[in-house]
């Protein structure tokens, strides 16, 4: 067990903090072309508040914040200007996350390149001296030392870009103007680029407030569904509502969680909207989202008091199968397809059924908890980390590891399904090696996924991966094998090789009253005791001179 790692513990994952609903907008032509000059409007002054944001840098305080949010007050309205600037912020603060998670993603591919460096060429790896293998050729040792400095220049300008407070943002996308680029090769044209690039930047979008009518006061909606935005001060002239609003023709109704937010609205609390629109499948959407305060955490104790199904995460299935409280398999193993072909769309749809059909199955059965793996597969992708087997590399770069985990935690809480998160490690190799061929017979065959979902319950239910040692045999002799469980170092009476008597403390006889061996009676006499000796290495090898 010495070259184990340590294992964390697992934990049951908290519910989430916030609930986002859409809903489609049938609007006309007339609706459609105020949206566009509102959202237009309002997206140059989020991008001139952006850009003197990210010209403050580091320098930006309470005081700063207020002037800019004053001098958007007059141009459009107070609840317009404190939108706009809080999502600033939150731009702002966004793209500094993304420099330090790069940061650290840098100097990690440093520090693997540089070990391999160092190492000779065709080396093999040390796991217990810590060292990685060395490059198997030299020209990709050559490859990979100009790839080096390739990073340490990109580490030195990220690293003054920290040091400075400086932000790279594209409101739009970064990717959706680089495709302005690349137009012909993803066959479209300029004029259906320039539609999305300007629905990208529009900004519609407004924060709630308790206490105020239908919880928002600049984009309301009413209990019946009609929705009303209030326009800035120079656009006031397109309102056909009073206090300069425009009313829309179209009316909301929101399909997912529309109880719980007509009892907000009703109840004059926060609700924050967004409008945006689809130029691709020219369709316009509002977005609501509000805070709720989360459920309490189950104690890991309760979650797991009526057994578990655990869940092992693959690139096109999740593989289940339940558990009971003492850590025994029931029933089958059930398998929920996906498929991550596609568009985005299409792969969250994907994975929104697969998990509906997981969540069913764990009603059905019983149990109060899913186990899963806490997986990270932030460097995935990476040649050190995985060498130069690309397949593998996509295999694991498809993993849904980040979408998935935040989707079943939603959905979980919504069916009070708890989410036990455990340590990997080990589960797939060990679920194969101690389960997948006890459990396998002529009617049933257990994959590896299938056993290491029996791993990771275990794991989640506080019981060891391995099987029960099997009892020794009735005779004691040798003929039965020996058990199927190595145990630790530290146990007593373990099967492995033995210290010799000779070297054990000189009173350890004194203190279990046997008599002390002379030469001449510590030779064996029959064959069996000769045969034992050898097999357990308790004594030297004997001397008959």
């Amino acid at each position: 067990m010495g070259g184990l790692r340590e294992l964390a513990e697992p934990f049951v994952v908290p519910g989430p903090a916030g609930v986002a609903v859409r809903a489609r907008l049938r609007v006309s032509e007339t609706d459609a072309a105020v949206l566009r000059e509102v959202g237009a409007f309002l997206g140059g002054l989020a991008a001139g508040d952006l850009a003197r944001r990210c010209g403050q840098r580091l320098e930006h305080d309470a005081g700063s914040w207020a002037v800019r949010k004053r001098e958007l007050t007059g141009l459009s309205s107070a609840r317009w200007a404190g939108s706009i600037t809080k999502a600033t912020h939150d731009q702002w603060a966004l793209a500094r996350r993304g420099q330090a998670a790069e940061l650290a993603w840098l100097r990690g591919q440093i520090t693997q390149i540089e070990a391999r460096l160092a190492r000779p060429l065709g080396a093999k790896a040390d796991t217990r001296a810590g060292l990685p293998r060395g490059y198997g050729s030299r020209a990709e040792w050559h490859a990979k030392s100009r790839r080096l400095h390739l990073l340490r220049d990109r580490l030195g300008r990220l690293e003054a870009d920290w040091a400075a407070g400086r932000v790279h943002v594209v409101r739009g996308g970064k990717p959706l103007a680089r495709l302005r680029h690349h137009l012909d090769q993803a066959g479209q044209d300029e004029h259906g680029w320039r539609r999305r690039w300007e629905a990208a930047r529009m900004f519609l979008t407004a924060d709630g407030e308790s206490g105020k009518r239908f919880g928002n006061e600049t984009i309301r909606i009413t209990d019946t569904g009609q929705l009303s935005v209030r326009l800035p001060a120079a656009l006031a002239h397109l309102a056909n509502a009073p206090h300069g609003r425009y009313r829309l023709d179209a009316t909301v109704r929101f399909a997912h969680r529309g109880g719980e937010w007509c009892d907000r609205i009703t109840n004059n609390r926060a609700v924050a909207y967004r409008i945006h629109h689809d130029v691709l499948r020219g369709r316009w959407y509002v977005t609501a989202s509000w805070q709720r305060t989360p459920a309490p955490v189950l104690p890991l104790e309760a979650a797991l008091a009526r057994g578990v199904v655990a869940v092992d995460m693959n690139d096109d299935h999740l593989a289940a199968w339940q558990l009971d409280a003492h850590g025994n398999p029931i029933g089958e193993p059930r398998r929920f397809f996906y498929d991550l072909s596609g568009t985005t769309a299409h792969r969250d749809a994907q994975i929104r059924h697969a998990l509906t059909r997981l969540l069913h199955h764990t009603r059905a059965t019983g149990a109060a908890a899913i186990a899963i793996e806490d997986l990270d597969f932030t460097a995935g992708t990476s040649r050190e980390q995985y060498g130069r087997n690309k397949r593998f590399r996509r295999l694991i770069s498809r993993f849904p590891t980040a979408r998935l985990k935040a989707r079943l935690t939603a959905m979980a809480a919504e069916q009070d399904i708890a989410v036990v998160a455990v340590d990997p490690a080990y589960t797939s190799r060990w679920g194969a090696q101690h389960w997948q061929q006890p459990l396998t017979s002529q009617t049933r065959k257990v994959s590896r996924h299938d056993a290491a979902c029996i791993a990771i319950g275990r794991r989640a239910l506080g019981h060891p991966i391995r099987r029960r040692t099997a009892p020794p045999p009735h005779d004691q002799s040798d003929r039965a094998g020996h058990r199927t469980v190595q145990a630790r170092p530290d146990t007593r009476r373990r099967e492995e090789t033995r210290r010799p008597v000779t070297d054990r403390a000189p009173d350890a006889r004194a203190r279990t009253g046997t008599p002390e061996r002379t030469r001449a009676t510590s030779a064996s006499t029959t064959v069996r005791d000769a045969r034992s000796t050898r097999m357990w290495g308790q004594d030297s090898l004997l001397r008959t001179d």
